[in-house]
């Protein structure tokens, strides 16, 4: 008989094959990382070291990340780095969680507002740098799109009008202001990141704690998802790859419905699916955030990463959870 996985003894991935995901980069390099105490940011900053890199990291309490070790600078403000400071590349993360509670007004103007802030000081940082680095690889997200329901889309696709679109779109003409400078700019839009111990997922594990799954509205709604250690390594292809430039799609190759997702992690759990969450359910008690990260979703394709040659190493939801779930 298989046994069930421990939804609350999780492995992480923190030290597993860290300076692998990192091996493009080569040569010892020197990366700027905004955001580096996150579910993101901490992955990305301990395989650099993990690979012998040298991190400065942004952050807004240094007591977070103390235990890093003597191969990474923190700082708390772009002001504390010298003019003649050599820098290979920014990765920019920066920004108030999105995804963490009900946007109000004052929420909302905190999502923007710290992303844009940081991203303004980067340019500014860039500018009286003696030598600037090659590349800003500025997130973003694919919130960008709009909610387009079953239509495929790529880096060449429009827009629809919604609050997710108006953040991403405003972060990414504010990092786009480097290229006057000389950067190039890759605006990174990050679909939802997946890994147990942090991101999405745990949240969507509580329901199986009671021992079921929950679907959220009608489940047709796309989820275009990427396994963390895949994200890493497309941020450093990108840092690498002098060819790409403007936005990158940071999504696996085949995104799911809500109902698939669901599905395919009660089977990786052993557990049922049997509840749904109607649609005016969640607009009642979450409101926009609700209809644009619960509700809605966008179909994603990550045209730009495929065309440049780059290999997910979890290409299929199924394979991805294995993963995450493995021992």
């Amino acid at each position: 008989m298989t046994e069930k996985t421990e939804i609350n003894d999780l492995p992480t991935s923190a030290e597993r094959d860290a300076a692998g995901l990192v091996a493009d980069l080569g040569a010892h390099k020197t990366i700027l990382v905004t955001g580096a105490s996150g579910f993101i940011g901490q992955r990305l900053v301990s395989a650099l070291i993990a690979a012998g890199h040298g991190v400065m990291a942004l952050v807004r309490d240094a007591g977070k990340m103390m235990q890093a070790g003597p191969s990474i600078r923190l700082v708390t403000d772009l002001n504390q780095i010298p003019s003649h400071t050599r820098i290979d590349a920014i990765v920019n993360l920066a920004g108030e969680p999105i995804g963490n509670a009900r946007w109000t007004r004052a929420k909302r103007q905190r999502i923007i507002d710290s992303r844009l802030a940081t991203t303004r000081n980067l340019v500014a940082l860039i500018a009286r740098l003696a030598t600037r680095p090659p590349v800003l690889i500025n997130g973003s997200a694919i919130g960008w799109y709009g909610l387009w329901e079953d239509q495929q889309l790529t880096e060449t696709s429009g827009a629809r009008a919604c609050f997710s679109h108006e953040l991403c779109d405003a972060w990414e003409e504010t990092a786009e202001r480097a290229t006057a400078l000389g950067v190039r700019v890759v605006l990174l839009r990050i679909g939802l990141v997946m890994g147990a111990d942090g991101g999405f997922l745990p949240r969507m594990l509580t329901p199986f704690k009671f021992g079921f799954g929950v679907q959220f509205g009608s489940g047709l709604q796309w989820m275009s998802w990427i396994e963390r250690d895949d994200l890493i390594g497309l941020i450093v292809h990108a840092i690498v790859r002098s060819d790409i430039t403007g936005p990158l799609n940071a999504t696996a190759p085949h995104p799911v419905t809500n109902e698939q997702f669901v599905g395919a992690l009660a089977q990786s759990l052993l557990r049922p699916t049997i509840f749904r969450v109607p649609a005016a359910v969640l607009r009642l008690v979450g409101g926009q955030f609700a209809d644009e990260l619960l509700s809605g979703g966008q179909r994603v394709i990550p045209a730009k990463a495929l065309a440049s040659g780059f290999v997910f190493r979890h290409e299929r939801l199924r394979n991805a959870l294995d993963a995450v779930f493995e021992n």
